[in-house]
């Protein structure tokens, strides 16, 4: 979010405010960071303030810079969501990765290629697309999980604070604690410095890590995806559409007598009902999920699971998770 950009990093830099004027960023802003779960009337996601991929890329550019900097690894940090579609992660169930995740990514060596903008931020800092276009090679940008990484931190500080977890204070506190370590692959990584702040850190983002798992979160971005695929079916939308803007998209669908109604009732969903065994009637979706969660680094102390049996018990529980239910609204 937007007001934890002065606790990322003090001001922004001019090639990253550069690269915040280009057009293929600035589509991020109608973009969001909750994969279209804030249109729906479910409470914890009703009364969330606006949080979009562009807030989330730059911020996640602004703390590669000030851990690292190094305008390349910013860079690359901050165009890392570049290909992300309308609603994000429902692509990914729409194309059958929303286990791994990854097939949105395919196109953002392309998009940064082609763009006249960000070539032109590219040659002022003596860079090529190469340098940029895939932010997994740098370890502070991007790392698997459960490692931390400036991706995770900042879409879980972000969240914590719009979900209400955490005041902007709160969050600031965490990642002032912040350093860079070797870790157990002797790669540089964001850790904390002291024990206690990594434990309670832990603890914290596991409050949106089951939000991203939760029974409403899952069912509506099945839901959401389903509408997509009719939409592309029945020609209201194009491959293309998909990397347009939400309101864009929205409005498509609206438009059409079969997909109109069908988002009128997503925007209505309010409650979710489950069944360990599938009804036999109506609905019912039973959807899997990616689990996120991170084990943090401290300063002398290794992984947060190693030395706190709290911790490590609501990990292991977290990690236990079972999707094996059907799901429908009430």
């Amino acid at each position: 979010m937007r007001e934890l950009w002065p606790v990322y990093h003090p001001d922004v830099p001019g090639f990253l405010q550069a690269l915040a004027e280009t057009p293929e960023l600035r589509r991020l802003k109608e973009v969001g960071m909750n994969c279209g779960c804030e249109y729906t009337s479910f409470p914890r996601f009703r009364r969330l303030r606006p949080y979009s991929r562009f807030d989330h890329s730059m911020g996640v550019g602004l703390i590669v810079w000030h851990f690292t900097g190094d305008p390349a690894q910013a860079v690359a940090g901050a165009l890392h969501d570049i290909a992300t579609p309308v609603f994000a992660h429902v692509v990914d169930f729409l194309r059958g990765d929303h286990l791994r995740q990854e097939a949105t990514e395919e196109r953002t060596a392309d998009i940064i290629a082609q763009s006249t903008d960000i070539q032109a931020v590219l040659t002022s800092l003596g860079l090529r697309t190469a340098d940029v276009a895939d932010y997994h090679r740098y370890p502070i940008a991007d790392n698997d999980t459960p490692r931390l990484s400036a991706d995770r931190l900042e879409y879980t500080l972000g969240n914590l604070v719009n979900y209400e977890f955490l005041t902007a204070a709160q969050a600031a506190c965490f990642y002032r604690n912040l350093t860079v370590l070797k870790n157990e692959d002797g790669l540089p990584e964001l850790a904390f410095q002291t024990p206690e702040t990594a434990s309670a850190f832990t603890e914290a983002a596991l409050g949106t890590a089951r939000i991203y798992v939760a029974d409403e979160d899952r069912f509506a971005m099945q839901v959401l995806a389903d509408m997509l695929h009719l939409a592309l079916d029945r020609g209201i939308l194009t491959e293309a559409d998909l990397y347009d803007t939400e309101p864009e998209v929205i409005q498509k669908l609206l438009g059409d007598s079969a997909c109109g109604p069908l988002w009128l009732r997503f925007r209505g969903y309010s409650h979710i009902t489950r069944h360990t065994r599938r009804p036999p009637e109506g609905r019912w979706l039973s959807v899997p999920a990616k689990l996120r969660y991170i084990d943090p680094l401290a300063a002398g102390a290794g992984r947060v699971s190693r030395w706190d049996p709290h911790a490590r018990a609501l990990l292991e529980e977290f990690r236990a998770t079972t999707f094996d239910v059907w799901l429908g609204p009430v």
